[in-house]
């Protein structure tokens, strides 16, 4: 049997990313994709008006939109982040997301490879 280390996706097919995780009214929705030591990989769908509150995390966080528009807070600044436009959320910065329209987003952490 061969080890998968990617889940949660169908192996050796084209596959639409933004079709994997679907919207529901009033959540975010997730799936995890991969998930260890070094990296995490992760889809989202966030609802209108959804957000995840400001925490920080111990790896950069890559995040890139696959639909909508989201407001995402790195420290102080705000940042409007649309749909085909990544930003960088770096290891130790409080940092938070706002749906300011649906939206769907990959998140993959990246944490000390060392």
């Amino acid at each position: 049997m061969t080890q998968h280390f990617i889940k949660n996706i169908d192996h050796s097919k084209v596959l639409e990313m933004a079709a994997l995780v679907e919207y529901q009214k009033g959540q975010v929705v997730s799936r995890t994709l991969a998930q260890g030591k070094p990296l995490s990989i992760t889809l989202f769908a966030f609802d209108k008006g959804e957000e995840i509150s400001s925490h920080s995390s111990g790896g950069d966080a890559l995040v890139y939109l696959l639909d909508g528009q989201a407001e995402i807070t790195i420290g102080e600044e705000k940042f409007n982040v649309e749909k085909g436009e990544t930003i960088v959320m770096p290891a130790g910065i409080p940092h938070a997301l706002l749906a300011v329209k649906q939206f769907k987003m990959l998140l993959i952490v990246v944490f000390n490879l060392l």
